[in-house]
């Protein structure tokens, strides 16, 4: 399984518009990625109402995970969208 730490850059965090870009990239993927908190447990990366709850906050870093053919090309996609200011 693949994995990438990020930190979050947008000053609002996960939320809302952020949280709807990422989501929505995160559903094009040729593989289901899982985003977590460290130490929380894992949830999917396509849902809004997931990245929502997972209360990531700008500067915590997340971890994203996928598996199968595709995996760390799309993790790095959502990484550099997570590690990029989203409010600007």
């Amino acid at each position: 399984m693949a994995e990438v730490r990020v930190r979050v850059a947008s000053k609002v965090g996960l939320h809302a518009r952020p949280a709807a870009l990422v989501a929505r990239l995160a559903a094009e993927q040729p593989v289901t990625v899982t985003i977590r908190k460290d130490g929380g447990e894992p949830v999917l990366a396509a849902s809004l109402l997931n990245l929502m709850t997972l209360g990531a906050m700008h500067g915590d870093e997340v971890v994203l995970a996928a598996e199968g053919d595709g995996a760390q090309s799309s993790l790095d996609k959502l990484a550099e969208l997570i590690g990029t200011d989203l409010d600007s």
